[in-house]
């Protein structure tokens, strides 16, 4: 086949056998044909990625499909980075193995992003799939208090019907333009895993950009239901120390002096409520590492070059930031 796909959907994998095989389906039921299917296998041991080859062998019809294997355990951002460079869509989709898709997920993802020309990111409207009358995601947020937040989660989904702008999209269900992932490096590996789809939705508002949620295109999403818990010692303290990292990456120097009260009292609080789940030991080894993160050359060098933002367009980040604390306050 020569014709190139419009969409290329990213799927990295890593023990999935519970979701994947369904996940998949749920792609080949899709109302448009025209995209190919990647599925980035991050060292599974499960056999998750063997089993869904035997179903579905790589193709060269459409939907295609293509299988990638990793034999060292990399993360979420090396392994997602992989597939937006194998891709050949001019728009990536990436999705989590662990959802479902509604038959016009990409299609409504494909013609959302493409009404606007300064758009980087589409979010998808993520139900929980124990109770899909439940959201799991509309959209993600940062706030001056230095916390990332799903506002929608756990709020009924009727409430979440209309199209609007989000600070970042999360990287479990979301379309991106694919040349601007590359032009602003893709995501950042040294996250590993968590906030590094918020932290590339920041790049791209510094970059002029913005990012959107639409409820057309559904996914329902199993996420901590398929673990048990939203925290871990892992999860608690690889978050805390992206967050630091994040910061330090995506604030001009003027708003760390100006958000500073804020940003400890925000650390504090979130101390506090981890320290009641048991996990404060993992919080404050996150923050630790998280400072340590930003020293040495490699921090300078992923750090945004500020000088080639417009500060018009900081001072609007930074109202957007503030903003979002009253959203905080207002959601409960």
């Amino acid at each position: 086949m020569n014709r190139k796909p419009k969409v290329s959907v990213v799927i990295p994998n890593y023990n999935g056998m519970a979701y994947l095989e369904k996940c998949i389906d749920s792609l080949m039921r899709q109302t448009v044909k025209t995209f190919e299917i990647l599925v980035m296998d991050d060292a599974s041991t499960d056999g998750s990625i063997e089993a869904l080859q035997k179903k579905y062998p790589a193709n060269n019809t459409f939907p295609l499909i293509r299988y990638s294997k990793c034999l060292k355990n990399r993360g979420f951002c090396a392994t997602v980075n992989d597939g937006i460079e194998y891709a050949r869509g001019e728009y990536v989709i990436l999705l989590n193995n662990d959802t479902e898709a509604e038959p016009g997920f990409v299609e409504a993802l494909y013609r959302e992003i493409r009404k606007k020309e300064n758009t980087f990111s589409v979010a998808a409207a993520m139900l929980s799939m124990q109770d899909p009358t439940v959201m799991d995601d509309a959209g993600d947020y940062y706030c001056a208090l230095g916390w990332a937040y799903a506002s929608a989660k756990d709020k009924p989904a009727c409430n979440y019907d209309k199209r609007y702008r989000i600070f970042s999209a999360c990287g479990g269900a979301a379309i991106y333009r694919r040349d601007l992932l590359k032009k602003l490096g893709g995501f950042d590996v040294r996250h590993f895993a968590y906030l590094e789809d918020v932290d590339i939705g920041w790049r791209a508002k510094l970059a002029g950009y913005e990012n959107r949620y639409t409820p057309k295109a559904v996914v329902k999403h199993a996420g901590s239901a398929s673990t048990g818990s939203r925290h871990n010692p892992f999860k608690v303290k690889i978050t805390a120390r992206n967050n630091i990292y994040l910061i330090r990456k995506n604030m001009a120097p003027w708003q760390i002096v100006v958000n500073f009260p804020l940003l400890v009292a925000g650390h504090l609080i979130k101390l506090l409520f981890f320290a009641k789940k048991g996990f404060a030991k993992d919080y404050l080894a996150g923050v630790k590492e998280g400072f340590a993160m930003c020293k040495g050359v490699m921090a300078r060098k992923r750090r945004v070059d500020f000088r080639k933002v417009p500060l018009l367009r900081q001072i609007r980040i930074e109202a957007e930031l503030l903003g979002n604390i009253l959203k905080i306050v207002f959601s409960y």
